[in-house]
């Protein structure tokens, strides 16, 4: 079924949220309690922070055991930070620091949304701005909280559009992005086209209750330049039917299951996808994801037509001159791809996708045994002892995984018997 599409977003005047800048600096009292998740016991802590206005605004502070990022968390405008805190246990297990806000107007931040006339509305969408970075600069103050190294995840419209432009005020500290159902404006389209250095974690589902909400994550998805970009989409039978506007009225729109953080409740593993999105991008490569080969389709298919090994091979310097870790396709993808050459006796094509990957990934003890046998099966016996010698070494060494997908013994040891063959054959059996 064809969506429509349509604009999720309510009305026009939040066309002008985001004119509002504030340097927010915090006034902070806090109470230390016990949360229980379904995974484990945290102590989370309670407080309150003061907005420029001089609003309170309630918020809960999940600690790590040790230093670490941070992560700010943003609920959908149907439902409250509360909506979060069994992920924000889990994040605090895994060493991440995570902050959970409730925007003005909603949970304990000041009165009900719902219950405001509509000029006192408008003055609260103008106000939302500087309460999330009140929230980021409380977060980012925290001892133990590595202030340049924050992650941000967002809920329906409301805490997508927030989260990308907190994401935006602050692009030198914010390493990674979670979006859950919703959309943003042009602004942030714009940041996401040029943010080349953010890695994205894009969620959603065919039975979302606001549609077109999957088309509007769709468009933040190619929207966003980073080829570690990642897109988790839940499929269903049938498309829900649209109904109305995801808004602050709860009860407009029966819940079931297919919006922002209610996924949790249908798809239990997903907490765990984010945890270790944010454990990547946050902890084990800062600011990093693996390259995806969806996300990197337009690098790929150029690297297969006349010329594009050349094209393709520029690009990766240039990225590397910017970031000596960036990764514009995943090394499995053109392993694949070299490899099917060879099958097919195309030596030379083989041969110019192994030596474009091994540049990709210079540690990678497999792309040098790629690069052995197509050499071998094109019979250049010097350049095949030399690169089967060098992979074997790389294994020995252990200083680095056998390649960026797979480390694994049995990998390894498939690895290690193929440059045997290569050398036994070149007369030279190790």
């Amino acid at each position: 079924m064809k969506r429509r599409r349509t604009v999720l977003l309510l009305a026009v005047s939040l066309l002008s949220v985001f004119a509002v800048r504030w340097a927010a600096r915090n006034t902070v009292t806090a109470n230390t309690h016990k949360i229980t998740t379904s995974s484990q016991s945290s102590s989370v802590k309670v407080v309150d922070l003061k907005a420029p206005d001089g609003m309170i605004l309630k918020a809960s502070y999940f600690a790590a055991a040790k230093p670490g990022p941070g992560v700010l968390l943003l609920h959908q405008i149907n439902r409250t930070r509360k909506s979060w805190d069994d992920l924000a246990g889990q994040l605090a297990a895994a060493g991440i620091n995570t902050l959970t806000l409730d925007m003005r107007g909603f949970g304990e931040s000041g009165s009900p949304y719902t219950k405001l006339t509509d000029a006192e509305r408008a003055q609260v969408r103008k106000m939302w701005p500087g309460d999330v970075d009140t929230a980021w600069q409380y977060l980012v103050s925290q001892p133990g909280v590595k202030s340049d190294v924050i992650g941000v995840g967002g809920a329906g419209w409301f805490g997508v559009l927030h989260s990308v432009e907190v994401a935006r005020q602050h692009a030198a500290e914010a390493k990674s992005l979670a979006l859950l159902s919703g959309e943003t404006l042009q602004d942030g389209l714009q940041f996401l086209r040029q943010a080349s250095q953010l890695p994205g974690l894009f969620v959603v589902a065919d039975d979302d209750e606001y549609p077109p909400t999957v088309e509007a994550m769709e468009l933040l998805y190619i929207t966003a330049s980073n080829p570690g970009k990642k897109f988790v989409h839940y499929s269903a039978a049938q498309d829900a039917p649209w109904i109305w506007y995801e808004t602050s009225d709860v009860g407009k729109v029966p819940a079931n299951g297919g919006h922002g953080t209610d996924l949790f409740t249908a798809h239990p593993e997903l907490p765990g996808i984010i945890v270790d999105w944010f454990l990547t991008t946050l902890i084990k490569t800062p600011g990093h994801s693996p390259a995806d080969t969806v996300a990197s389709a337009a690098i790929i298919d150029q690297i297969r037509t006349p010329g594009g090994v050349a094209k393709a091979r520029q690009r990766l310097l240039a990225a590397h001159q910017k970031d000596p870790k960036a990764e514009l396709w995943p090394e499995v993808t053109l392993d694949i791809i070299g490899n099917d050459h060879l099958r097919a006796g195309e030596t030379k094509p083989a041969i110019e996708i192994f030596k474009l990957n091994r540049l990709a990934y210079p540690d990678s003890a497999d792309a040098h045994a790629n690069l052995a046998k197509a050499y071998l099966a094109d019979g250049q016996k010097d350049l095949a002892r030399q690169y089967a010698e060098k992979a074997l070494a790389m294994l020995d060494s252990h200083a680095a995984p056998a390649s960026s997908w797979s480390d694994t013994e049995q990998r390894r040891g498939e690895i290690r018997n193929d440059l045997q063959d290569v050398l036994k054959k070149l007369g030279s059996d190790r």
